[in-house]
């Protein structure tokens, strides 16, 4: 299990590829303590880039993306247990470097900006984070050098600004993503999760129910969606413990703006919200069917 480990970014260079040295990599990143729904997007690299592929996982605790009031040190470091997963799901490689490793220079001066997109829900609510995330992505990036990268969709807006970083400072890689894993009551895979005692997760099975709520009312209309899921959110917010909401949109998905009353076509239902001493966030890909012509 051991083998698969790599610390540093010489000996990542040095990793031959499958082909003779030229057969495709893909990368998944995470920052650890990893579960099934870091196990199906490492198997997912393997099904779309094919048997030929080296998979490696990335497993880095990023310090910029945290901010002064957040859970940086309390953060599970579970490398033993991810590794065993990493294999049996089918990784190469586990790249786990140091802080020092990443950032060797200490913390940089220049960073990757996420824009107004990056201000927005997550953005608003936690500043700088963005900005956070698609600077160690683009460093990991370039240390890693894969043909594809998969990242999952319940972090819908962290995935769509990586989509378009990739896009605008024209990094040679394919984005994929991993539709989100539940668990059998619907809550998401989350690293998180582990901090919910019984109570909690009750509470916390709002929001999956929100956004399903919201999902039937889809031929209604983006208000209607709207109202049926803030109506569930409402009803927990008064449980015990109660959901806390730090937000829910109905965004479109190009840019994280809230989706007009005509809204056609794709959209993101996006909640966010504290459960006792842990913030979850979850989301819903919905499509609005086009106006008929009159």
């Amino acid at each position: 299990m051991t083998d698969l480990l790599i610390s540093d970014a010489a000996a990542l260079r040095a990793l031959p590829r499958p082909g003779a040295g030229t057969g495709p990599r893909a990368v998944v990143m995470t920052m650890g303590a990893l579960h099934e729904g870091h196990a199906t997007l490492i198997r997912e690299a393997r099904r779309i880039a094919g048997a030929d592929v080296q998979v490696v996982v990335t497993v880095f605790v990023n310090p910029l993306q945290f901010g002064p009031h957040e859970d940086l040190d309390r953060y599970p470091r579970t490398l033993d247990a991810d590794l065993a997963l990493a294999e049996e799901a089918g990784a190469d490689a586990v790249f786990a470097p140091s802080v020092a490793e990443v950032y060797p220079g200490g913390e940089p001066e220049v960073r990757v900006t996420a824009g107004a997109m990056g201000g927005r829900l997550e953005g608003a609510h936690r500043p700088g984070h963005f900005d956070g995330v698609l600077t160690v992505v683009a460093k990991l990036l370039h240390l890693t050098a894969p043909d594809t990268a998969l990242f999952g969709q319940k972090d819908a807006q962290q995935l769509a600004l990586i989509r378009r970083m990739a896009r605008d400072l024209n990094f040679p890689v394919e984005i994929v993503g991993v539709p989100t894993v539940r668990e059998g009551d619907g809550l998401a895979l989350s690293s998180r999760n582990r901090y919910l005692s019984a109570a909690d997760r009750a509470s916390a099975l709002a929001l999956s129910r929100a956004l399903r709520a919201g999902l039937e009312a889809a031929p209604q209309g983006p208000e209607a969606v709207r109202r049926a899921a803030r109506a569930v959110l409402d009803a927990a917010a008064a449980a015990e413990p109660p959901v806390v909401l730090d937000y829910l949109a109905l965004v479109d998905p190009a840019d994280f703006t809230e989706a007009a009353g005509d809204h056609t076509g794709e959209a993101i239902l996006a909640v966010a919200a504290r459960v006792g001493t842990t913030r979850l966030i979850d989301n819903m890909p919905i499509t609005f069917g086009t106006k008929e012509r009159q």
